[in-house]
């Protein structure tokens, strides 16, 4: 069964997920952050086939979130390092983390903890926060469609809020 491509979806959400949606991907970019950058690297950390890494650091360098560049240390290999668009990412593998940190281990159970550089303290949790510094929920936000440039697409269904929060759509 093919999969549908969701490249041309209205919904940002869907659009993400289709660039970067599956887990392999999303592991490659956690472990860039890491420090990581040869496929010997990738491969190892993931144990991952050969085939899928190959096609998915070639999609994730397609989408401009990782590029390639010599190794350097000067040998014949190439790195794949992080684009500005891949750093931009950092806040999804966070959220990720800390959605799994609070709902996928028990209470005690071991993991590994993402802290602050600096203070060497654990990273405090995300929030989204409005214009003027209100902590928001999902029931604090509405989704609304943009008015499309289209002429197809004006009229009130282009402008209609949906019910669902940001996260819905």
């Amino acid at each position: 069964m093919k999969r549908t491509g969701l490249s041309g979806a209205e919904c940002p959400v869907a659009r993400s997920l289709d660039a970067i949606g599956d887990w392999w991907s999303l592991l490659i970019i956690r472990d860039a952050f890491d420090g990581m950058r040869r496929f010997g690297e990738f491969q190892k950390s993931l144990g991952v086939a050969k085939g899928i890494l190959t096609t998915r650091l070639r999609n994730l360098v397609a989408l401009e979130i990782l590029r390639l560049a010599p190794a350097s240390d000067g040998s014949a290999y190439q790195e794949y390092l992080l684009t500005e668009k891949g750093r931009a990412l950092f806040h999804v593998v966070v959220s990720l983390r800390q959605w799994g940190e609070r709902y996928l281990y028990a209470p005690g159970e071991v993991h590994s903890l993402l802290v602050d550089n600096e203070s060497g303290r654990p990273v405090e949790r995300l929030e989204l926060r409005s214009s003027d510094g209100r902590v928001l929920g999902w029931t604090d936000t509405t989704v609304r469609k943009r008015p499309s440039s289209s002429p197809k697409r004006r009229g009130p269904a282009a402008t209609k809020p949906s019910r669902r929060g940001a996260a819905e759509s």
